[in-house]
């Protein structure tokens, strides 16, 4: 099978490990060489995310024929519906991984659809401040494209909205962007938010967790910091959940593979923030495991994309969370201290760093990365955040601005 990644993502060793288990011969396709211990003995090729037709051509004429083309983050969701469509592999359609690409036309399919989610609309170059006013004050800017809430800004009154759109314009024209594009401008939705974990298999939405975002996400940046599961919502409204997010899937047409969403639980009830073909992001996915056998959410992907038969898709621990380390500041990062004692933590599991010291380091809205993550389980969550918030209290993290 083929796994469409780029070449900076946490997410390579995880996915090579899951393919050595199954036996599965895996070629990590990606704009530049991953590090050789995240390929172990996996064959590598050259795709170009710019250019997913010609990546999806060169992907189908690999022999022998893949029998699956995955993506493991969005970037590379338009490029695997392409090749699994030129291969006649059953996958999600390129129109439906398409429209999670660009989140203006997602806005409108589920709106057509009567997905429950923030009122919208777009701003042209120099409008934002205009189209703010119309939608109503606080609101939320963000550009179309990008992931991992890079770019994504509140904006409470007129007299930051010129200031805001400016700012994210540079983010888009750093990240190779339109500068001009539309922005997308969302009503702000107050509320906890989840996230939601989730495997299509024909069309239908099996839940494997609904992670709670224990730390409020009110702005005016939307770093998440902490993942927390299972959901201590009621029943009732994960009921509510499950429905909002499969209507949402149905809406876009996607069918198979896995879905990430956020959804905000708001006093009319949960609305849809984001959808994306794919799984959660980063190293989160390491604080789920899953079946008889505790198999990781990686060995799931392979598993249900090569129609393999695994021990289940219920989680395998009680309880489970992870801690995403921010950036607090720019500069260059020194070193993060206290690590032993963190681990020391009853409840804590591992703890793993993925800028090196003496790396750069850039915050959210402008950043799109963490300094590291941390993993805890436990008996309920309640005792999972309470391992999470004490080991994170011993870390020092050291930033030098000079």
């Amino acid at each position: 099978m083929v796994l469409v990644v780029p070449s900076g993502s946490y997410r390579t060793a995880d996915f090579v490990d899951a393919a050595k288990t199954l036996r599965v011969d895996l070629v990590v396709a990606s704009d530049g060489d991953a590090p050789m211990s995240d390929l172990g003995r996996s064959r590598s090729m050259m795709v170009d995310f710019a250019r997913p037709e010609w990546s999806a051509a060169r992907i189908a004429r690999i022999k022998p024929a893949p029998d699956a083309v995955i993506s493991a983050d969005d970037r590379g969701v338009v490029i695997a519906a392409m090749a699994s469509a030129l291969l006649s592999i059953s996958a999600n359609p390129v129109a439906a991984a398409s429209s999670t690409r660009d989140k203006a036309h997602m806005r409108v399919l589920l709106k057509r659809a009567g997905v429950e989610q923030p009122a919208f609309a777009l701003a042209g170059s120099g409008e934002v401040a205009a189209v703010a006013g119309s939608i109503g004050y606080p609101c939320v800017v963000k550009p179309r494209g990008l992931s991992a809430s890079r770019g994504v800004i509140r904006v409470d009154t007129p007299a930051t909205a010129e200031a805001t759109e400016a700012r994210i314009r540079e983010i888009v024209t750093c990240s190779f962007g339109d500068a001009d594009e539309p922005l997308l401008v969302e009503s702000f939705v107050s509320g906890p938010e989840v996230a939601v974990e989730g495997m299509l298999i024909g069309g239908v939405l099996h839940v494997l967790a609904v992670l709670d975002k224990p730390d409020p996400l009110d702005g005016p940046f939307f770093e998440e910091t902490m993942f927390v599961t299972p959901s201590r919502h009621g029943a009732g409204l994960l009921e509510e959940i499950t429905q909002l997010v499969q209507g949402a899937t149905g809406a876009l047409g996607l069918v198979s593979g896995p879905v990430h969403a956020e959804v905000r639980v708001g006093g009319t009830g949960p609305m849809l923030i984001e959808i994306a073909a794919r799984s959660i992001g980063g190293l989160c996915g390491r604080s789920l495991s899953f079946g008889l056998l505790g198999e990781s959410l990686e060995l799931l992907i392979l598993r249900s994309a090569l129609h393999m038969p695994g021990s289940g898709l219920e989680r395998a621990t009680a309880a489970s969370g992870v801690l995403m380390l921010p950036i607090p500041m720019e500069g260059r990062l020194e070193s993060i201290d206290g690590i032993d004692e963190a681990l020391a933590v009853e409840g804590i599991t591992e703890f793993n760093q993925t800028i090196p010291n003496g790396k750069p380091v850039v915050p959210l809205p402008e950043g799109d990365r963490y300094l590291g993550f941390l993993f805890g389980e436990g008996l309920t969550p309640e005792a999972v955040e309470r391992s999470l918030r004490e080991a994170q209290s011993q870390i020092d993290v050291v930033i030098s601005t000079g």
